[in-house]
């Protein structure tokens, strides 16, 4: 079974819910589990697990459930994973902390898209399963809301620092998310008849003494500037302290922080900046995209009119070529197995290969002699062999790596100064990508 795993898709947004409580350590496990899961069953509209994790991988059922949580134990935990192998995916951790440690529950729920949380049916039901959980097990607090807005909030340390944490940690609302679950020391903090008189989509006081709050009818809703008004009314209201326009104003910077924006990248780069953005995490990716919507890469200046040509300084050229050539196989030897495309030597696997060296930062990720020595003339003459195929080009070689030139049009070209401008720093390789190179020289080819 091939589950959907988070780290394999691209990065969107996502509905995170945690739930932080306890359970009877003096009942059979199997026996305190069941409301759990009965809850989980009948409440996961659309995203019930299909797969549990010890181990191994089992199809989902109870004894699964059981049998994967055995194998898992360790000394005085325990764990659980549940998977979907189909949209929407789903990444689902049960932690069970066993004595002589207090006995502890967690449960973190990620499933991705947000999106899949637009029907106000689907939210009520993600409601109804926290307040069967909150109603079974003590819990301290649990909540549900937009992945990305949580991370801005840097939640669960919320913006502390260590001593604060250490001192307040949930002694005190520090935010007010989506759906939350208030437990009976939170309540008391915050006094019973202020916490129920919290103007909010939902308020609901259970019957261990914990109270639900849910701020707006929809979890992906969270964002319009409606239900952050809510969410501010409701924060305030429970924190009095607190400035209504100071918290509506955060809200609704952290609304235009993930507010989409449209891509108008620097035509040269589009297909190399696309994979970039792609590949930011979702909560930075739509400043990331303003930022490179404003960014221009410079103008390449690795190149020389043909009225300046170095001429071919080799006794024998042939044997130059050949080495250009091996040079160049040593980037294929580099990158086939991540870079595939790189056998076919064309405008899109430099592409591939600016994205791959981005990804793994590479110019700091390796010893910079290592680089200059081996990675930096690879890149050169691989950069040089794909102008010629493709450009018509024509090497101009030279004893001197950084002299070697390919004539394209009415210009000769640096590739081996390219590569090491190139990999001087991350920034660089989009500064300096082989990509707009390419698109550069064939601009001037005629």
């Amino acid at each position: 079974m091939k589950v959907l795993r988070f780290h394999d898709l691209r990065e969107e947004d996502h509905l995170r819910l945690t739930f932080d409580g306890a359970f009877d350590q003096q009942a059979a496990l199997e026996q305190e589990l069941e409301p759990f899961l009965q809850a989980l069953e009948d409440h996961a509209d659309g995203w019930m697990p299909d797969v549990v994790n010890g181990k191994r991988q089992r199809k989902y059922s109870r004894p699964s459930c059981w049998r994967s949580l055995e194998e898992r134990r360790d000394g005085n935990s325990t764990a659980l994973g549940f998977y979907r192998t189909t949209w929407p995916a789903l990444d689902m951790m049960l932690w069970l902390w066993l004595p002589p440690r207090p006995p502890e529950l967690q449960i973190t729920v990620n499933v991705r898209p947000l999106s899949f949380f637009t029907e106000e049916n689907r939210c009520r039901q993600i409601v109804d399963m926290v307040r069967a959980w909150a109603s079974r097990y003590p819990v301290s607090h649990a909540a549900a809301h937009s992945g990305d807005d949580k991370e801005l909030t840097y939640s669960p340390s919320l913006g502390l620092d260590d001593e604060a944490r250490n001192r307040d940690g949930f002694d005190k609302i520090h935010e007010v998310f989506w759906l939350n679950v208030f437990g009976p020391k939170l309540v008391a903090t915050v006094g019973r008849e202020r916490m129920l008189s919290t103007p909010a989509h939902l308020v609901e006081e259970l019957p261990n003494g914990s109270v639900l709050l849910v701020t707006w009818p929809t979890a992906a809703g969270f964002a319009s500037d409606e239900a952050r008004e809510a969410q501010a009314r409701a924060h305030v209201h429970l924190r009095p302290d607190l400035d209504y326009d100071t918290v509506l104003r955060t809200l609704r910077a952290r609304s235009a922080t993930l507010a989409p924006v449209e891509p108008c990248f620097h035509p040269d780069v589009v297909p190399l900046l696309s994979r970039v953005v792609e590949h930011v995490v979702s909560h930075e990716r739509q400043r990331r995209i303003a930022e490179l919507n404003a960014w221009q890469p410079p103008e390449p200046e690795e190149w020389r009119s043909t009225d300046s040509v170095l001429p071919p300084d080799v006794e024998e050229p042939e044997r130059t070529l050949e080495r250009y050539n091996s040079l160049a196989e040593l980037l294929v030897a580099l990158l086939h197995t991540e870079v595939p495309s790189v056998f076919e030597a064309t405008p899109e696997s430099l592409t591939d290969a600016d994205f791959y060296f981005w990804r793994e930062e590479f110019p700091t990720s390796r010893l910079r002699e290592v680089i200059e020595e081996r990675a930096v003339p690879a890149i050169g003459a691989y950069l040089g062999q794909v102008l010629v195929r493709h450009l018509g080009g024509q090497w101009i070689p030279r004893s001197n790596l950084m002299e070697a030139q390919v004539l394209v049009g009415n210009r000769v070209w640096l590739p081996f100064v390219r590569a090491h401008h190139y990999m001087r720093s991350r920034q660089a390789l989009l500064d300096f990508s082989l990509t707009q190179l390419y698109r550069v020289a064939e601009r001037h080819r005629s």
